[in-house]
């Protein structure tokens, strides 16, 4: 028989010694003191009845609908998965990029009309889930092909990447060679990477898809992070970690560069990144695609985790220029997950940035996570000119003379710990708001997942206790993370304690997909959890109050068949809500999902405006229908 241990055990069982500057994160060795405290009782836990009511006497500030609840009905929807991470994440815990985790991927991968959900896993393999309508899955994993099971799995982005009306699929490894799997139509997949030449072995992360140049074929542009393991393979084939990965944008030699595929079409792609102007090293585990200056050419937002984010113009689909000082001449230094969307409705897109890595300079406690981060690593260790540097998130609010003001804190955007973001109108009032996967899991107090409701453009309103999300699911907050056995002579507990130990730590997820899961009309969310099972937030809105929504889905015919690249307005009365659909869904995550429009109290929409990719604007007023998906194909 096991005992369960809490992470305060931790402090019995293993010796933590600081892994980088400012003591971030640990490695666990035996034999001394540890030399980072960790609280008893867990701080973050202790805090979450008072975090719970001082949320609750902030209803006043509400101009917008929260009365309603996410509850997670995870056991009802037959879903199984549980991720697992190497040991370099669990009991051999050191600051290595492995933490970043994994996403989750969103498509009708069979053309059923319903959205199927990829799990992506660090070991054990990837799954496939067939939604089987209201809210019910069944695994078809082994039929799709799709499980990779001998690779340790970083992202995944749908997209059909040959235009031929399904989605294909892109999954991203570490050091297990990336694969492209071509769907038949049908939800059966065939890994055709070699002949697409995107069988790229390193240390890859975010996959992004969109169509730099216009041709109507989707291109690639994969993040890849640095080398930051060795050659020594530990269990389940892992690359075991270097012990001073946290430092590696130190060394330059480390560094790889992110790649530019051009889609060549019928699935063929090649490398262009030095002729277009992307073939620089970064540490960038994600980007997003953006028009930043309206030229109908898709610009590239590129996250750096450690140092200054890079913003490429497109210039006119022949190649990029570094613009990030023209446009953001400060950025979060450690960023992580990145989003453009449309926050206060002028129909311009804002930018969010989500900044993980400058919280992990100092630790602190629940009273403190919505300010910025307190830094104690040397200069030298932050690297550039430090004046060019945020040490927090970020929100970028775009003007009318199309410049960029930085409004996080005004905004309330901070928050501790953040990986990925999702937007969706989560109370249809049509305002965006915002969910941020968080927490830090092994060997870290517990942090909370954050869910914003944007407060009609004025602010963005803490509201995760408000709607049930936090706590999760019957106040769990741990979940086993290792087992010691107390009985080995170096087993490095303390004398007296015998048996074998399971130790916990801390929920925490990292990415996210926000989406109607059960076709009733409202927003949910689903979560891809670090080293332990998902969790599927299920709102009753509708239940709630009478709702006014509309859905679209985009056919490109001379555009890319997903539309990605489009603009789309949908005009309601004195009401004009603007979406682009980038298929950026979360952190670490491209999906295939409709653009849904809340619409609050309005019960008519006028028409809907589609700025196509290829350039092209079409115009629907008619046939409209109301709470419906409007499926719309570009004009030839």
């Amino acid at each position: 028989m096991k005992t369960r241990v809490p992470l305060a055990a931790i402090l019995i069982v293993a010796t933590l010694v600081a892994a980088g500057p400012g003591g971030h994160a640990a490695q666990i060795r035996s034999g001394s003191t540890p030399s980072v405290e960790i609280p008893t009782p867990d701080i973050g836990v202790a805090a979450l009845t008072e975090r719970a009511s001082a949320q609750r006497a902030t209803v006043d500030q509400f101009n917008v609908f929260y009365q309603f609840h996410l509850r997670d009905a995870l056991p009802e929807t037959g879903i199984t998965f549980v991720h697992r991470v190497v040991d370099d994440a669990g009991r051999n815990y050191k600051a290595v990029h492995y933490d970043h985790g994994t996403g989750i991927a969103v498509a009708d991968v069979d053309g059923d009309g319903l959205e199927d959900l990829y799990f992506v896993n660090q070991l054990g393999g990837n799954e496939l889930w067939k939604n089987l309508g209201h809210a019910q899955f069944t695994n078809i994993t082994p039929a799709a092909g799709v499980a990779l099971p001998d690779k340790v799995s970083v992202t995944a982005s749908f997209a059909d990447t040959d235009n031929d009306g399904d989605e294909d699929l892109f999954v991203t490894t570490v050091r297990g060679g990336n694969v492209l799997f071509e769907n038949n139509g049908r939800g059966r997949f065939t890994d055709i990477s070699a002949n697409a030449g995107l069988a790229y072995v390193g240390h890859s992360s975010g996959a992004v898809f969109f169509d730099f140049d216009r041709d109507g074929l989707l291109d690639l542009y994969l993040c890849n992070v640095g080398r930051y393991t060795t050659d020594q393979k530990g269990r389940g084939g892992a690359y075991v970690g270097l012990a001073d990965a946290f430092s590696g944008h130190l060394h330059h030699e480390r560094g790889e560069a992110a790649i530019l595929y051009r889609n060549a079409g019928h699935n063929h792609f090649t490398n262009i990144s030095a002729e277009a102007g992307l073939d620089g090293a970064g540490w960038s585990g994600d980007a997003s695609a953006g028009d930043i200056n309206d030229d109908g050419f898709p610009d590239l937002y590129v996250l750096n985790m450690q140092g200054s984010d890079h913003l490429f113009e497109n210039l006119s689909g022949r190649r990029f220029a570094d613009r990030t000082d023209v446009y953001f001449p400060k950025t979060p230094w450690g960023s992580m997950g990145v989003k453009f969307f449309d926050y206060d409705n002028n129909g311009r897109a804002d930018l969010l940035v989500t900044d993980m890595h400058s919280d992990m300079s100092v630790q602190v406690g629940p009273d403190r996570e919505k300010r910025t981060s307190i830094i104690a690593w040397p200069a030298e260790f932050l690297g550039g000119d430090l004046q060019k540097f945020l040490f927090g998130n970020a929100l970028y609010h775009r003007g009318p003379d199309g410049g960029f003001t930085e409004t996080s804190d005004s905004m309330g955007i901070e928050n501790y710990w953040p990986w990925g973001v999702s937007v969706g109108d989560l109370n249809a009032d049509g305002w965006q708001d915002v969910f941020i996967t968080s927490s830090m899991n092994f060997p870290f107090r517990y942090g909370i997942n954050s869910m914003l409701l944007n407060n009609r453009g004025a602010k963005f309103l803490d509201s995760e206790f408000l709607l049930g999300i936090e706590p999760r699911r019957d106040g769990r907050t741990h979940t086993p993370w290792f087992d010691v056995d107390c009985s080995a002579p170096d087993s490095m507990c303390p004398a007296g304690v015998t048996g074998k130990v399971t130790i916990m730590a801390t929920l925490g997820s990292r990415s996210s997909a926000m989406f109607d899961v059960d076709h009733d009309g409202d927003l949910d969310i689903i979560t891809n959890d670090f080293n332990s099972a998902p969790q599927v937030l299920i709102s009753d809105l509708a239940e709630r109050r009478q709702l006014h929504w509309l859905s679209v889905v985009l056919a490109g015919t001379r555009s890319n068949r997903d539309g990605l690249g489009a603009k789309v307005r949908v005009v309601a009365g004195d009401r004009t809500l603007t979406q682009w659909q980038d298929g950026k869904s979360g952190y670490l995550s491209q999906s295939d999902l409709p653009l849904y429009f809340g619409l609050g109290d309005v019960a008519r929409v006028d028409r809907v405006e589609i700025d196509w990719p290829s350039g092209r604007r079409q115009v629907v007023t008619k046939g409209i229908q109301m709470n419906a998906t409007l499926k719309l194909t570009e004009p030839r």
